[in-house]
């Protein structure tokens, strides 16, 4: 079993307190008994996340909304399975809907894992989205340090050359100035001594 849904289904037979709905929900392999739950009213959370992750990782695009909304949830497990089976899914939505909940301020604080889902993707969208949170989270006191740090790490896994002038802000901030030199060091055709930490020789 993929270590991703171990996981979610150790959480989730917990939530549903091991009910037979829930057998059902993991057992079946029927992709309209899942996509059935997903608007079906009076449905707990716990089966909408169970059937959105299943049709998700299976490439089911009726999947999208609820995993996009469980993306942006306040349980950061949740959040987790969402980016796990979105990665996945294939759906060409799916690089907006990351970019638009990394960028929004209002929900900054649930951005960590849209944030790791854009650079995964490697989408069009990923980078502008990624320098938007990271500028944001360089001014004084952010206290998202986690999301900032995040942003660091997946600029460096994207090494574009646009992400060199908010890396290098990057560098003035000591959690992430590690993080930053890493970072630039791995784009492309970088100029001597860039990417050094301030008052480094």
């Amino acid at each position: 079993m993929d270590e991703e849904l171990r996981s979610l289904t150790e959480r989730l037979r917990k939530e549903s307190g091991g009910s037979a709905a829930y057998g059902r929900l993991l057992d079946t392999d029927d992709p309209d008994t899942l996509a059935a739950v997903l608007t079906a009213p009076g449905q707990p959370l716990w089966a909408r996340e169970l059937a959105a992750f299943r049709l998700g990782v299976a490439g089911d695009r009726r999947a999208f909304e609820a995993l996009v909304l469980l993306l942006n949830h306040r349980d950061p497990p949740r959040c987790a399975s969402a980016a796990h089976a979105l990665a996945r899914l294939g759906d060409p939505r799916t690089a907006r809907a990351a970019a638009a909940l990394a960028t929004n301020e209002l929900r900054v604080a649930y951005a960590l894992h849209p944030v790791r889902l854009l650079a995964g993707l490697r989408a069009p969208e990923s980078v502008p989205a990624l320098i938007t949170t990271l500028r944001r989270r360089l001014r004084p006191h952010d206290p998202y340090r986690r999301v900032a740090l995040a942003c660091v790490e997946g600029l460096g896994e994207l090494g574009d050359p646009r992400a060199e002038p908010v890396l290098n802000e990057a560098l003035a901030h000591p959690p992430l100035a590690e993080a930053a030199v890493h970072a630039l060091a791995r784009i492309p055709r970088q100029g001597a001594g860039r990417g050094r930490i301030p008052g480094q020789r």
